[in-house]
């Protein structure tokens, strides 16, 4: 007769199979048998956190640098609901997540039992997929399937919840059944016909883009080596969204610079101009189109994505390639070569004009920024932070407001999973958290949290965590006092009223980190930065950096929300109210 397990042993010996290193969570009464279980397996190690968004943003972070699941342990109730505002984060940006809950035994679901919540519905709009366990002879066949729905196609969060009497019955352990390269039998829908129609339109076109999103780093570093080589092949400009930033070299002139609501102004005017749009693994959200029906009017556009529900969604493409992104370009960049070598002198040719236009664009420096020697400027502060950590392989996270959109911006992204940012949620409080699971899964690195003093301090309790397991995680906020965007916002759309965006009774940060039991630093003065940056990179533990900045200043450029790619502001002099409000004429 073949052993028996309890629904707890048969978590650890599905995470265990499935070659879980660490999982993070927080304890609770309905998880109380998987956490008595967790003594006996020391090839897994646990990192509690002190708040279950904590636990499910730290995955994030250790998913997004690693290229592995994140997995989340976390109780009932309560600890199911804290966890739903990671779990709605990764499920925006295709990051793989498998969270364990903790549920009320079965005879209660349904009594509005001690921390008892519907966690299955509650979860369905913002995962994958999710699973509440009745019979723990389908614990470990439902826990491998969680993994394998995670991890393949578009990755993504998925739930698996436990009721407590589950956790203790007994049942046999069935492996996870081998699948090799599911990604190309099942994913990989597109043709060699396809391929060909695409070869044809880089061939005819004169004013190309590609358009890069997150979809290239969630298919592994072979992706990203793809694109580069397939970038060099056909010589055309290339842009990002923020979460496909690294995937292409930050620093090379072939990159014109992240487009969208806060990109550069070659970036955008080039997607507005283009004749041939390429998409790859994008998803055309609305912080990169702008106005839907004034988007990029004149150009064919190609979509390149795993997900075939992404394709059409939100704007119409002549021509849809549905696959795994690392397939398609290799396909691709195996018929080009195929051609005569003539294929890249005629389209450098071809594309002479464009390039010579997007150059004019570029002259306009629009990241350019009027610097100061009293008061320290955010983009200042973000490229001198570069400056000073580029000769090392650093780890960048970011929380949400400006000052992500400064480290988007001035810090230059040469390799892919260097970059985790909240994207699509754009969730206050990520960045912290976040590092703490990049710094897990990189013990040797350089992990930097670029914040906001508004947003860290919505998950700052998670300093405990990096104190505890002693990570050298470095807060570099970006101090200006005020909820940056809402106030930016305010000015340019609401008359000044700064309603509730003032940071007020904001703790002095050199103190609380001192309360914490790690370092504080702080720093007033443009000639001061580089050595207090310095000093925050020489200190073994985490830090808290104050950078104290100016509170006035604002991130641009910028496209107004709803206008198109072609009425950017570009500073604070530019004539913005014809662009935010529509009077007049726009002038760019």
């Amino acid at each position: 007769m073949s052993k028996l397990y309890s629904g707890a042993e048969i978590v650890f010996k599905c995470l265990e199979d499935q070659d879980v290193k660490f999982i993070f969570g927080y304890p609770g009464g309905a998880v109380l048998p998987i956490y008595d279980e967790l003594k006996n397996h020391s090839s897994i190690k646990h990192i509690l956190v002190r708040h279950e968004q904590g636990a499910g943003h730290a995955a994030e972070g250790y998913a997004r640098s690693s290229g592995k699941p994140g997995v989340v342990l976390v109780t009932s109730g309560p600890g199911a609901t804290n966890v739903v505002t990671a779990l709605t984060d990764a499920y925006m940006d295709s990051v793989p997540l498998v969270c364990i809950s903790g549920q009320v035994p079965t005879h209660l679901i349904g009594t509005d039992a001690f921390q008892e919540c519907d966690t299955t519905g509650i979860t369905r709009p913002c995962t994958k997929h999710n699973w509440l366990v009745k019979d723990v002879k389908d614990l470990s066949k439902v826990l491998h399937e969680a993994f394998k729905v995670a991890t393949t196609g578009r990755p993504g969060p998925v739930l698996v919840d436990i009721p407590k009497d589950i956790q203790f019955a007994l049942a046999n352990y069935s492996k996870p059944k081998k699948e090799k390269k599911i990604n190309e039998k099942v994913h990989n829908k597109f043709s060699q016909n396809e391929i060909d129609k695409l070869i044809d339109l880089i061939s005819k076109s004169k004013k190309p883009v590609i358009y890069t999103g997150g979809g290239v780093i969630n298919s592994g570093p072979k992706a990203s080596e793809a694109l580069r080589e397939f970038v060099r092949l056909i010589g055309f400009p290339i842009t990002s969204t923020l979460q496909g930033l690294g995937a292409f070299p930050g620093d090379d002139n072939q990159f014109i610079g992240m487009l969208g609501m806060h990109g550069t102004y070659e970036a955008n005017n080039a997607m507005h101009d283009c004749d041939l749009l390429i998409n790859i693994g994008a998803r055309f959200d609305d912080r990169i189109t702008g106005k839907i029906d004034e988007f990029s009017p004149n150009s064919k556009k190609v979509h390149i994505d795993i997900d075939p529900s992404s394709i059409n969604k939100i704007i119409k493409v002549d021509l849809a390639i549905v696959g795994d992104v690392n397939e398609v370009l290799k396909s691709v960049i195996k018929k080009i070569n195929k051609k005569q070598n003539g294929f890249k002198t005629s389209n450098k040719q071809q594309t002479s004009k464009w390039w010579e236009q997007i150059q004019k664009w570029r002259s306009k420096d629009s990241l350019g920024f009027v610097n100061s020697e009293q008061t320290i400027k955010p983009q200042h502060a973000v490229q001198r932070l570069y400056e000073l950590t580029k000769n090392q392989d650093t780890f960048i996270t970011t929380e949400v407001g400006q000052h992500q959109m400064w480290a988007a911006q001035h810090y230059k992204f040469n390799k892919p999973n260097r970059w985790m940012t909240s994207g699509g949620l754009g969730t206050m409080g990520y960045g912290l958290p976040a590092a703490v699971g990049v710094q897990i899964a990189h013990p040797d690195k350089l992990v930097v949290d670029i914040a906001g003093e508004a947003s860290v301090l919505m998950t700052m309790q998670e300093m405990s965590t990096a104190v505890q397991y002693n990570l050298p995680i470095k807060i570099f906020v970006l101090n200006n006092q005020y909820m940056g965007m809402v106030r930016q916002w305010q000015e340019l759309l609401h008359e000044k009223n700064y309603s509730e965006s003032y940071s007020e009774a904001l703790p002095d940060f050199v103190k609380l980190a001192e309360a914490y039991g790690c370092k504080g630093i702080k720093v007033q003065k443009p000639s001061e930065l580089d050595d207090k940056i310095k000093e925050m990179l020489n200190h073994k533990g985490p830090v808290i950096f104050d950078c104290q900045v100016d509170p006035n200043e604002n991130c641009f450029p910028m496209i107004p929300s709803g206008k198109p790619h072609n009425q950017m502001i570009l500073g604070p002099n530019d004539k913005k109210e014809n662009k935010i409000t529509g009077k007049g004429k726009a002038l760019v």
